[in-house]
C-alpha cells in the first residue's frame, strides 16, 4: 500500500510574477494556471518555496504600479504567507514588518530592516532616512 506521507513531494520556487498574476488577475489565463498551482499546494501535492526578496518585489509592484493601499498589500502578502505548503524562510519577520509598514506608514524594506535589527539586538541605526526610521519605537537614529 502506498503511504502518501512517505511520498517525495516536488518542491518548486515561486517567483514574483507568479504571485502577481494571481493577485492582480491582469492576465486571466495565467492567473488560472497559477490558481491550479496554488490548489496543488493547498492539497499537499506540491511544496512551494519563496523568499523575502520575492515578497519585497510583490510589495513594491503592488504599491508603485497597481497603486494598492498598504493595508490591501499587507492583507494579500499575509494570505500568500499563510498558504498551506508554501514556505518562506523569513515569514514570521515579514508578517511583523507588514504590521510596522501599515501601522507606522513606512516603506516595507525599512520595516524589514527595523525588524531585522530588533532580532539582532541592535537599537541604533546610522541613516539619513529620518522620515521613516524615527517612527520605529525600538530604534534610535545614530547621529551622523
Amino acid at each position: 500500500m502506498w503511504d502518501k506521507k512517505l511520498a517525495i513531494v516536488t518542491k518548486v520556487f515561486v517567483d514574483t510574477n507568479i504571485f502577481l498574476r494571481f493577485l492582480t488577475n491582469d492576465d486571466p489565463a495565467k492567473a488560472k494556471r497559477v490558481e491550479i498551482l496554488f490548489r496543488k499546494a493547498v492539497q499537499g501535492n506540491i511544496s512551494l518555496i519563496t523568499s523575502l526578496l520575492v515578497i519585497a518585489e510583490i510589495v513594491w509592484t503592488l504599491e508603485s504600479f497597481y497603486n494598492l493601499t498598504k493595508t490591501d498589500i499587507a492583507s494579500k502578502v499575509e494570505t500568500i504567507l499563510n498558504t498551506p505548503h508554501l514556505f518562506c524562510p523569513q515569514a514570521e519577520m515579514i508578517i511583523m514588518a507588514l504590521d510596522l509598514y501599515v501601522q507606522e506608514n513606512i516603506d516595507f524594506i525599512d520595516a524589514v530592516h527595523a525588524h531585522d535589527l530588533l532580532t539582532q539586538g541592535l537599537s541604533q541605526i546610522a541613516t539619513y532616512d529620518h522620515k521613516h526610521f524615527k517612527r520605529v519605537p525600538w530604534l534610535e537614529i545614530y547621529p551622523i
